[in-house]
C-alpha cells in the first residue's frame, strides 16, 4: 500500500475532478480530462511529458488536479528554472484562455484580472510545494551523509588512539625486555671469555647468540607494533625466519632432536607459510623444554600433495620426559598453541596438538604450500 497509494490516489482524485466538472454528457471534455488524469500514472518516470499531456485537460475540460499534480511532480524531479518557468507560463495560459478561444472577451478587465491572478496562484503553488519537498529531501540526505562522516571520524579517532597506545606499549616492551636480554648477553659473553671449560664456553656462546637473535626479533616486533599501517614503517626491519633457519633453531635448542627435512626452503611456497612452519617448530620445542625435559624429539617437515595443490606438513613429536632431568622454571601464558592454531587457520591450514599413548606429545600442522594454497598464503 505504501508503494501503490502515492501513485493511484492522485489519479483517482483527478478522475473524480474530471467527472464532477464535466459530468457524463460532454464527451470531448470528459475524454480529454480522463486521459489527463490517467497520464498521472507515469508522472514519476516522464514528469515533463505527463505535464504537457494534462494541459489539454485544463484548457478543454477545466480540470485542476491533474495539471497541478503534474507540475508538482516536475518541480520535485526536474527542478530546472527555465523548464519550470516555461511550464508555469503554459499552465497560466491554459487556465486563463477560455475554450473555445472565440469566447475570450478582452474588454472584461475585472473578470480577466481575477482569472489571471487565479491562474498565477494555481501555477505557483505546486512549484513552491515541489521545490520545498525536494529541498527537504536534499537536507535529509545531507544530514545522513554528515552522520556517516561523524561515525567515520569517530572510528578513525579510535583507531588513532589504538595506534598511539600500541606505540607506547611497544616502547615499554622494548625498554624492559631489551634491557634484560642485553644483560643476559653481556653475562654470557663474560662467561665465554673467562671460563676454561669448553662445555661452559659453548653454552655461553649459545646463550649469547640466542640473546642477539631475541633482540633482533624484538626490534622487528616493536617496528610492527609502531607502524601506522602506511607501509613505510615496515622498511628496514629484520628478515623473518623461514625453513632455512630450522637446522640452526634445532641446533641451538639444546634438546635431543632428530630432524627430518623433506621440503626445499623457498622452492614452491610463500614465505608466509614457511614463517608459520618455523614458528610452529619453535613453539613446540619451547613447550618440550618446559614440560618434557630430557625427552627425545623428532621434527618432520615435508611437502605433500593434495587435491588443491601442494601442502607443507610439519610434525613435532616428543616422547615422555626424563624423570632425572630438572625442569626449568620458565614462565608461560598458556596461549602458544592457541596462537599457532589461529595462525594456521588464517592461512587456510590446520593444526592438531594432542598427547600420545606413550606419555609424549605431538603437534601436527598442515599449510597450503603450492598452487591455490600459495596464493592464499600470500594473501594471508
Amino acid at each position: 500500500m505504501r508503494r501503490i497509494a502515492p501513485v493511484v490516489v492522485p489519479v483517482l482524485l483527478a478522475v473524480a475532478d474530471a467527472v464532477l466538472v464535466n459530468g457524463l454528457k460532454l464527451a470531448l471534455e470528459l475524454g480529454v480530462s480522463v486521459v489527463a488524469a490517467t497520464a498521472l500514472l507515469l508522472r514519476r518516470r516522464f514528469p515533463l511529458l505527463v505535464f504537457l499531456v494534462t494541459l489539454p485537460g485544463l484548457y478543454i475540460g477545466y480540470i485542476w488536479f491533474a495539471p497541478m499534480i503534474g507540475l508538482y511532480t516536475l518541480a520535485v524531479r526536474r527542478p530546472g528554472r527555465v523548464r519550470l518557468g516555461i511550464c508555469a507560463v503554459l499552465l497560466i495560459a491554459a487556465h486563463f484562455l477560455p475554450y473555445p478561444i472565440s469566447d475570450f472577451e478582452p474588454t472584461h478587465y475585472r473578470e480577466n484580472t481575477l482569472v489571471l491572478i487565479d491562474a498565477c496562484v494555481t501555477s505557483a503553488a505546486p512549484i513552491a510545494m515541489g521545490l520545498l519537498v525536494r529541498t527537504r529531501g536534499e537536507l535529509a540526505q545531507r544530514v545522513e551523509d554528515l552522520t556517516r562522516s561523524l561515525v567515520r571520524e569517530d572510528r578513525l579517532l579510535a583507531d588513532r588512539v589504538k595506534t598511539t597506545e600500541r606505540a607506547r606499549l611497544a616502547r615499554e616492551m622494548h625498554d624492559v625486555v631489551a634491557h634484560q636480554v642485553s644483560l643476559i648477553s653481556l653475562q654470557a659473553g663474560a662467561v665465554q671469555v673467562s671460563t676454561e671449560d669448553e662445555a661452559a664456553r659453548a653454552g655461553a656462546r649459545t646463550i649469547r647468540e640466542l640473546s642477539v637473535r631475541t633482540l633482533e626479533e624484538l626490534r622487528h616486533m616493536v617496528g610492527v607494533l609502531r607502524a601506522d599501517g602506511g607501509g613505510g614503517g615496515a622498511q628496514g626491519l629484520a628478515p623473518q625466519p623461514d625453513l632455512e633457519e630450522l637446522p640452526r633453531l634445532i641446533e641451538m635448542s639444546a634438546l635431543d632432536v632428530t630432524y627430518e627435512g623433506g621440503a626445499v626452503a623457498g622452492a614452491t611456497g610463500a614465505k608466509t607459510v614457511e614463517r608459520a612452519a618455523f614458528r610452529t617448530v619453535q613453539e613446540a620445542l619451547t613447550n618440550v623444554r618446559k614440560h618434557a625435559p630430557g625427552a627425545q624429539v623428532r621434527v618432520r617437515v615435508g611437502a605433500g600433495g593434495s587435491g588443491e595443490g601442494e601442502s607443507l606438513r610439519v610434525e613435532i613429536r616428543n616422547g615422555p620426559p626424563d624423570e632425572t632431568a630438572m625442569a626449568p622454571a620458565l614462565p608461560g601464558g598458556g596461549h602458544g598453541l592457541v596462537g599457532l592454531r589461529e595462525r594456521a587457520q588464517s592461512l587456510g591450514g590446520t593444526l592438531e596438538a594432542r598427547p600420545t599413548s606413550d606419555g609424549g606429545f605431538v603437534v601436527r600442522a598442515v599449510f597450503p604450500y603450492g598452487g591455490t594454497g600459495a596464493a592464499a598464503a600470500g594473501a594471508g
